[in-house]
């Protein structure tokens, strides 16, 4: 069970923004996330707004998704239309799993956007891919298609883990994909995550030392965070599994950052690693830094000018509401004052290059010796480049650094 969409304010039918999301455009880069709802099997860990054939029904098809999407793409440009013109510069396609979906459906989506803003010429498109859904010919064509990234699922490469998470992949099959997808010119990333329930050190060790030996330029590894309404909420909750404690996490997260960083990937946000900074996620990092992207596909969420609306969950109810020509958004807000501040500390923070001291409220930028002494904040980058950066301990604690700056 996917979570349920936020509270908020109601959002107009014909999706029009206030004229307040036009102030600073230019200086904020434009992205767009495709989602892709379908999945050939629910993991039981999953709580994204993904459902499988069975889950469906009728009403919702995955044939005509493509053109679904194109309809919300063309009433996304319409409502932008007053805004200074800025072409795409990051394109992220996620779901769910986007190679579900055969390869000319996912290049006419990129196609739509194209379309309706163009795309800079150095544009990041990504796609996320199970290494069961793609095969050296799907990859071929999606280069051919104008994409440049492929962000593979790996998860694990010990069997019981990904049992336990019901991965359904062949862990050999990993450095297959990667090789495939570099044959085709396509950047590759790996996607791990650590704490699944049965997990142990040495098995966490040889899922990161399996995925560096791809020589892959770019992980993302997430500790496992157990959603209510998902399986395995419930297998936890009957005693069935045991989640490990935040030592084991901790530790995790420990090892891993040695091993990256041994193998020359550096860390460049909590979560993840790159050879170089030419190989960060560009999308996401306009996610951190606060930049406008518009999200298509159902619960997608959006954000312009500080503006933030997300659409209707279930497939039907998006692809009615753009049949009868109105908005899929379900909701929205604006995000001013206090809102504002604590968003973008809880972002900045993250990032490897911090975030600049005098961007605090005074009230915060007092706090910040305490988490220097603390060992949460590298006190050379506050002091000689009043910059707030995580120490490896304070990345590990992120949330409580920001707690503190906002208390």
């Amino acid at each position: 069970m996917s979570p349920a969409l936020p509270e908020g304010d109601q959002a107009p039918d014909d999706g029009r923004l206030p004229a307040s999301v036009v102030a600073g455009a230019d200086a904020r880069a434009f992205g767009v996330y495709l989602h892709v709802p379908f999945c050939t099997v629910r993991c039981g860990y999953c709580d994204f707004n993904t459902y499988t054939a069975t889950e469906l029904g009728g009403g919702a098809s995955q044939h005509a998704y493509a053109d679904t999407a194109l309809r919300e793409i063309e009433l996304a440009a319409s409502v932008v239309a007053d805004l200074p013109r800025r072409p795409v510069s990051t394109v992220f396609v996620g779901g769910g799993t986007p190679t579900v979906l055969a390869v000319p459906d996912l290049a006419r989506m990129l196609g739509g956007v194209r379309d309706a803003w163009g795309l800079v010429d150095d544009v990041e498109v990504t796609t996320e891919a199970n290494p069961d859904s793609v095969t050296p010919e799907s990859l071929a064509a999606l280069a051919d298609a104008g994409f440049t990234r492929v962000s593979f699922g790996m998860q694990s490469a010990v069997p019981h883990v990904l049992a336990t998470l019901d991965r359904t992949h062949d862990p050999r099959r990993i450095p297959d994909v990667v090789r495939w997808a570099r044959e085709a010119g396509l950047a590759v990333s790996l996607d791990l995550i650590y704490g699944t329930p049965g997990e142990s050190l040495d098995d966490w060790r040889a899922s990161v030392e399996s995925a560096l030996a791809t020589g892959v330029d770019h992980v993302s590894a997430y500790a496992l965070v157990v959603e209510a309404g998902t399986r395995m909420a419930v297998q936890v909750r009957r005693g069935e599994l045991e989640l490990p404690d935040g030592d084991d996490q901790a530790a995790k997260y420990e090892l891993a950052d040695d091993l990256f960083e041994a193998a020359g990937l550096g860390w460049y946000e909590v979560s993840n690693w790159a050879r170089t900074p030419a190989d960060a996620c560009r999308h996401n990092l306009s996610y951190w830094r606060g930049d406008d992207w518009w999200g298509i596909g159902p619960g997608a969420h959006s954000h312009v000018g500080g503006v933030r609306w997300w659409n209707v969950k279930h497939p039907r109810a998006y692809a009615d509401r753009l049949d009868r020509g109105l908005s899929p958004a379900a909701g929205r807000e604006t995000v001013t004052g206090d809102g504002a501040v604590l968003e973008r500390l809880m972002l900045g923070v993250r990032l490897a290059a911090g975030m600049p001291l005098d961007d605090l409220p005074a009230d915060s930028r007092r706090s910040v010796a305490g988490l220097v002494a603390d060992g949460l904040v590298d006190g050379h980058a506050a002091t000689g480049g009043r910059r707030i950066v995580l120490t490896r301990r304070g990345r590990l604690l992120a949330d409580a650094v920001v707690r503190t700056l906002v208390s």
